[in-house]
């Protein structure tokens, strides 16, 4: 066969420095957001099985953390709670004692460059798991907003630069928006989880979290992973409401929908590559099955190459030395 009657695609790729002349799609360390799970105590690290390399850290380990994020580029944190006690209305989510409220504000003392986002939810604070108040085997959507807002105040009150509410009730980002311009914090971006599925690669983080539901699930207020056009609709509520930044929750199951989402809205798109993504890597890296650095990246250009604007990563850190190196 005749080399001239067919594409020479591959003249382009021979070279690594014309590859890297022609990357369409460049990771930036800007773009990532380092998820951490705070607890009560001092000198606490305490390593989460299904997630190596991911621990829980009490607020002065915490801060040393967010400081380690920021020298390898990493400049923004997202904060995840698990408190000591737990009641049926998930009270502790919006004391100013709480791990969150005093990790926020020890932080931002030690590190206030480091952009913090706090997660806004009651399932790690309630006794049963869900995600906002208990009416018989029902969450009682209406009921648990005020909670919610509450949360995202005291969040604020901390520090806090962002807030996110994941809880995906009605009106979340409404209430929230509310609650925040009455206390005198208009300034404070909320980032929705828009589109929040319900997942099965959660498992790790709700042993990470303590946040397993007691009893049912969550598929009567998350989203059934088959939904697509409801994930757009999800997005404009959020939007309407008043988000400032909106996100696909999980990442890697869902690039079809990021995608979407990154054609159709002009509002800052965030992608959370969750826990279950960051232990397959992790445990098939451990095995030798596959070569960790490589598939991290690889999973993180494919959320940006979707179109996400930032991503949630728990390997973070990770990547940013990994691009630092080149």
């Amino acid at each position: 066969m005749n080399s001239d009657q067919y594409p020479h695609l591959r003249r382009l790729r021979r070279n690594s420095t014309l590859r890297d002349m022609l990357n369409e799609n460049r990771l930036s360390v800007s773009e990532f957001i380092y998820p951490m799970f705070v607890v009560n105590g001092t000198g606490v690290r305490t390593p989460i099985e299904p997630m190596p390399g991911v621990d829980q850290m009490s607020v002065d380990i915490a801060v040393e953390e967010a400081q380690k994020a920021m020298a390898a580029g990493v400049k923004s944190v997202l904060l995840f709670g698990i408190p000591d006690d737990k009641d049926a209305t998930g009270s502790g989510a919006s004391s100013p004692d709480e791990a969150v409220q005093r990790a926020v504000a020890a932080i931002k003392m030690a590190s206030p460059e480091t952009y913090v986002i706090t997660d806004v939810c009651l399932c790690e604070y309630t006794d049963h798991g869900h995600c906002g108040i208990v009416n018989g085997n029902d969450v009682d959507n209406d009921a648990t907003l005020p909670l919610l807002a509450q949360t995202a105040v005291s969040h604020a009150e901390a520090g806090a630069d962002m807030v996110a509410p994941s809880a995906m009730m009605d009106g979340q980002v409404a209430a929230i928006r509310e609650g925040l311009n009455e206390a005198g914090f208009s300034d404070t971006p909320v980032m929705g989880y828009s589109a929040k599925y319900a997942s099965a690669f959660y498992g790790p983080f709700r042993i990470a979290a303590d946040s397993a539901p007691q009893f049912g699930d969550r598929r009567a207020y998350q989203m059934a992973p088959n939904q697509g056009r409801e994930a757009m609709r999800e997005i404009e509520a959020d939007l309407e409401e008043g988000a400032d930044i909106i996100m696909v929750k999980p990442a890697l199951a869902y690039l079809d929908v990021i995608k979407e989402a990154s054609m159709r809205f002009d509002t800052p798109l965030a992608a959370y590559n969750v826990s279950g993504e960051y232990s397959m890597i992790a445990a098939a890296g451990q095995a030798g099955w596959i070569d960790r650095e490589r598939a991290v990246m690889e999973v993180l250009t494919s959320i940006k190459r979707a179109g996400a604007d930032l991503i949630i990563t728990y390997s973070a850190i990770e990547a940013a030395q990994i691009l630092a190196r080149g």
